[in-house]
């Protein structure tokens, strides 16, 4: 007989006949602590869910030999971000069978009047990775985000404030389907001062815009930079389109300067992250202020000294270096083989040495190496027309690190 997963939905005092009797049936109930406090009056052998679930595995499996009914509890719905998925690659298709009800998600959107199928779910529990959050809010209206004892409502309110993103509130739902149920909305910084039960869910809610949409191509004046000293953004487009990034890829930007390049890269990145290195404090509070602009809510700002402040980064897929590379390779020895095989190196320069010293480095290595000069030229007014007016060559050195896919 299959493993019976059962949804105990938001309230386990109202189940359906058909779930009750399927809990009456059980030879073994498994659940956490819980959920299993609900049934201590159960005669069945009880088996709580903690970690490692090897060994949780290892003794439904037991049980499952030896011919027992087994049913396991899960809160809401057991396959929305529950026990399910891991139940059915651990015990196949055929060997589980699902008892579905109302998730935490459907009675929040029925509470706050929102059709839900518009809301997309993001889970922080068991979790430190806040780039799938980023990333929803840049392109969603509302976001759910399923909590732990880490990322509580007030941390996760505090961690948007810091990325500029004022642009949400935040509805906090406690104890959803129980007689001291409570839901209010707040405005982040609120929230961020708030204590909230440990049984909560979230919902972000879009309340406006950043001040510039998140594009390609955008005009330098949008940019808060140092004495217009910004990679100009037909050379910009041209550097982002050598880098061809993928839609979770994890970006370098070293010598960030006003952040430009990092923040138009978000908008291609749907799934990945920029980390935006600079080591002047000025242009790093221009970085944030840029990030804040336009929404780039997954770029991260790292204040520090190449190559000393990459340690501890993850490894990227794409690095691109606008400034900093220095008068030697050691900035180059450094992140040449942090990056993943496979991956792009983009270099912009000015100075011939430059580009002399990284084509030689790069050709050294091995790497296929690519060269382009960008001379762009931009109109001006002049005497009630327009002049085109040129703007300083670039060398764009584009290269491919050997061994990937």
């Amino acid at each position: 007989m299959p493993i019976q997963v059962v949804g105990l939905g938001v309230d386990s005092e109202a189940l359906p006949d058909l779930h009750s009797g399927v809990i009456d049936g059980a030879e073994v109930l498994v659940g956490g602590k819980r959920q299993l406090v609900m049934f201590e009056d159960h005669p069945a052998v009880k088996i709580a869910i903690t970690a490692p679930l090897e060994s949780v595995f290892a003794d439904i499996a037991a049980h499952d030999g030896a011919g027992r009914d087994i049913v396991v509890l899960a809160d809401g719905d057991p396959l929305f971000f529950g026990i399910g998925t891991r139940l059915v690659d651990e015990f196949g298709p055929d060997g589980v069978h699902f008892y579905p009800n109302i998730t935490s998600l459907q009675a929040a959107a029925a509470r706050a009047k929102v059709p839900w199928h518009e809301v997309v779910c993001v889970s922080l529990h068991g979790r430190d990775d806040y780039v799938p959050l980023y990333n929803a809010l840049r392109m969603r209206n509302w976001v759910a985000i399923l909590t732990d004892d880490r990322n509580i409502p007030a941390a996760i309110a505090q961690r948007l404030l810091d990325k500029g993103a004022e642009w949400f509130s935040m509805w906090v739902f406690e104890n959803l389907g129980s007689e001291d149920e409570h839901f209010d909305r707040y405005p982040l910084a609120k929230a961020a001062t708030k204590s909230f039960s440990r049984l909560n869910l979230v919902l972000l809610e879009r309340k406006g815009n950043p001040e510039h949409p998140l594009a390609l191509g955008t005009m330098d004046d949008a940019y808060i930079s140092d004495k217009g000293l910004i990679t100009k953004w037909p050379v910009r487009a041209a550097g982002l389109a050598a880098l061809r990034l993928a839609p979770d890829n994890v970006l370098w930007d070293l010598g960030a300067g006003s952040g430009s390049l990092g923040i138009e890269a978000c908008a291609l990145l749907q799934a990945g992250e920029v980390y935006a290195v600079e080591r002047n404090g000025n242009r790093v509070g221009m970085i944030r202020e840029n990030r804040k602009r336009f929404g780039a809510l997954a770029l991260e700002v790292v204040h520090g000294t190449l190559p000393a402040c990459l340690k501890e980064l993850p490894d990227p897929h794409r690095i691109f270096i606008g400034g900093g590379l220095g008068k030697d390779g050691a900035l180059l020895d450094v992140v040449c083989p942090r990056l993943r095989p496979g991956g792009r190196l983009v270099v912009h320069c000015v100075l011939l040495g430059t580009l002399e010293r990284c084509r030689r480095y790069l050709a050294e290595q091995g790497w296929a190496v690519d060269i382009t000069m960008i001379q762009s030229s931009v109109s001006v007014p002049l005497a009630g027309d327009l002049r085109m007016e040129g703007q300083n060559p670039v060398y764009i050195i584009a290269a491919e690190k050997p061994g990937g896919a």
